[in-house]
């Protein structure tokens, strides 16, 4: 079944799958934007893999990946995972817990930094998104 794409209002693409139940010409005129450049397109030009979805631009009659975008998304989800490493050695060391090891804590947060140091350095140098995926320790 085909499908309509067109550039939104931020810059990436909306996708609309169409039921069948309005002529496509009138869902057209429904949903996309005054002035907003649109194709109808194959199923198989929406890509399968949607881990850089947001970074997703119109390229004529495809989607691509905007590479700057990609990285962007993929630097927060590195602050993201490694925010949640952190936790549990924070509370160690800001708590001050009875019984806990602060140094080991402490160590553990300097692994944590050197991982993702090193994963911050590969996303940037990344010069595709299947490479960005593999920073993030995600299957390509």
């Amino acid at each position: 079944m085909s499908k309509i794409i067109f550039e939104n209002s931020e810059g990436g693409v909306s996708v609309v799958h169409p039921t069948g139940d309005v002529p496509i010409n009138e869902l057209i005129n429904r949903v996309v934007p005054s002035g907003a450049s649109y194709e109808i397109v194959d199923d198989d030009t929406i890509p399968a893999d949607r881990t850089f979805r947001d970074a997703w631009v119109k390229a004529g009659a495809s989607i691509a990946e905007d590479l700057p975008k990609a990285k962007e998304i993929a630097h927060k989800s590195r602050r993201e995972k490694r925010a949640e490493e952190f936790a549990p050695h924070d509370d160690v060391i800001a708590k001050q817990i009875p019984g806990a090891d602060a140094d080991a804590a402490e160590a553990a947060r300097a692994d944590i930094r050197t991982k993702y140091a090193t994963m911050q350095t590969e996303i940037d140098a990344a010069t595709t998104t299947a490479e960005i995926k593999t920073a993030l320790g995600l299957s390509a």
